[in-house]
């Protein structure tokens, strides 16, 4: 079980670490990957440098609990993954956004097995 939660854990955060990547190498593929259109001006370069840091942030803190064995590296990456679901439903149900299903649903996945590893992987 515990080869399970490594081998998510490093697949999720490499995952978002590239998309993180992705808004600085081709922001046009990233935000229509994402369902958004690429904004102009100071708004495009607060899309890609805040959609970038949020990605790379999150997954390098849960690769670092991963290679510290340190359950607190994990929580903020968990707490990111929520705090961009809750974004979305308030986005929905306050103002008048599509419900992003698959990617509240990828969001909650992903901050489950970042929880479950704080448990698992720093009891070793």
């Amino acid at each position: 079980m515990i080869w399970l939660i490594r081998v998510l854990v490093v697949v999720v955060s490499l995952l978002l670490i590239f998309m993180g990547g992705s808004w600085y190498a081709n922001p046009e593929s990233a935000a229509e990957g994402l369902g958004m259109a690429l904004q102009d001006g100071v708004g495009r370069s607060s899309q890609i440098g805040d959609t970038a840091a949020l990605f790379i942030t999150t997954g390098s803190c849960a690769l670092i609990g991963m290679a510290s064995r340190r359950r607190t590296w994990f929580y903020p990456a968990a707490m990111l993954m929520c705090l961009t679901a809750l974004g979305r439903l308030l986005a929905w149900r306050l103002h008048d956004a599509a419900f992003a299903t698959e990617l509240i649903a990828a969001e909650l996945v992903f901050a489950a097995i970042f929880l479950v590893a704080s448990r698992k992987l720093a009891s070793e």
